[in-house]
């Protein structure tokens, strides 16, 4: 029997299914039952592969949690925009947080700012970068072509 352990993102929820993504190497997998998760948590789980087909799942969860995506009213940080000055509108630029985290910056035309940055809050991939860096929020800050997804501990 096969058993997977992991952090996995609630793509799906019903009352009698759940899909679930592994946020590490994206493989979808599909519970039986719901063990009490809603769309969009994150949790750290045990699924194992229900017989003789091994191609729906029963699940174990030790955390369940909500990342959250919040657009916040503060200006990218002096270091944010230094970073953005030197690359081409279009680009991204990853960066390791002192301590946790990371810190993305993604330069666009001024006109698209607040559309790429709730396009940033809406996208499944932010929280599901989130949960593989083991984060417990996400904030984005915009300026004037820039759009910084800080990635943060509690």
């Amino acid at each position: 029997m096969t058993t997977k352990e992991g952090t996995f993102l609630v793509v799906h929820a019903e009352a009698a299914t759940v899909t679930l993504r592994d946020v590490a190497d994206s493989q979808v997998l599909t519970l039986l039952d719901n063990p009490g998760v809603e769309a969009g948590e994150v949790v750290d789980a045990t699924v194992e592969a229900e017989p003789p087909m091994e191609v729906t799942y029963t699940a174990e969860i030790r955390e369940q949690r909500t990342i959250p995506v919040e657009r916040v009213d503060l200006e990218p940080t002096a270091q944010t925009k230094s970073l953005a000055a030197d690359q081409p509108v279009g680009e991204l630029t990853t960066r390791e947080r002192a301590g946790e985290g990371e810190i993305h910056v993604l330069t666009v035309a001024d006109e698209q700012t607040d559309a790429a940055a709730e396009d940033v809050v809406e996208d499944e991939a932010t929280v599901t970068r989130a949960a593989r860096l083991g984060v417990d929020r996400v904030e984005v800050r915009t300026a004037a072509g820039v759009v910084s997804v800080r990635y943060l501990p509690d």
